[in-house]
């Protein structure tokens, strides 16, 4: 039985798909951006992908890291969706991927570390602030229940090698346990249409971090992955 405490959905639009790209920092920071704005308008990952993979010195085929896609959104910003659409893959030649000469207005977001304690989440969530999570996952997660809960087997282990970025969006209990409700990045196909609920005993032994959007920022004075 779930009995949800607190459900941030309406915020957002329809669940993204990120495809067979590396990209799921950067949805699970662009659409945590998108949510904390007013009306929703999907914010080009393209872009922050761009930013802090350029910051980082990092190619489009490896993932982003926290802390630069953190000053990608408060340096760079990000332009909506239309401005830079995602690409289903990057061109061959690397040198050739890069933003369209005119993207329209940058919105940029300031944000920090937060720690992986669930009492954190749940108070952010309480603020109507959703919150972004980066996971271990294991084999539950990749077929959620009817119910579209993800509750670990009793012999099954975090896998550090698979980790993955979404956004906490909601809170409550499963069979009287907490749970903390994610949006992920497989499309609407995944899960309660690209939803799923996390039991505590799924998300304590495999969360290793998180992060809070705060303010919005000006970035025109800034220039793309200076």
């Amino acid at each position: 039985m779930i009995d949800i405490v607190r459900d941030l959905r309406p915020l957002f639009g329809p669940a993204r798909d990120q495809g067979a790209r590396p990209t799921c920092l950067a949805f699970a920071a662009s659409d945590t951006h998108a949510g904390l704005r007013d009306g929703w308008a999907p914010l080009s990952c393209e872009f922050a992908f761009y930013a802090a993979q350029k910051r980082a010195g990092r190619p489009p085929t490896s993932g982003a890291l926290l802390s630069t896609m953190l000053d990608a959104l408060r340096l760079d910003g990000q332009p909506d969706e239309k401005g830079w659409p995602y690409l289903a893959a990057v061109p061959a030649d690397h040198r050739l991927w890069t933003p369209p000469a005119t993207v329209g207005p940058l919105y940029g977001r300031n944000g920090q570390r937060d720690g992986t304690d669930l009492s954190s989440i749940l108070a952010a969530l309480d603020r109507d602030t959703p919150v972004l999570m980066l996971t271990m996952l294991s084999r539950s997660f990749f077929q959620p229940r009817g119910d579209g809960v993800v509750d670990p087997a009793n012999d099954e282990l975090p896998e550090p090698a698979q980790r993955h970025a979404v956004v906490a969006v909601g809170h409550g209990t499963v069979d009287g346990t907490p749970a903390i409700l994610i949006r992920n990045s497989w499309g609407p196909g995944w899960g309660l249409e690209g939803h799923a609920w996390l039991t505590e005993r799924f998300l304590a032994p495999r969360l290793f971090a998180t992060a809070n959007l705060t303010e919005e920022v000006d970035v025109s004075s800034h220039t793309a992955a200076a």
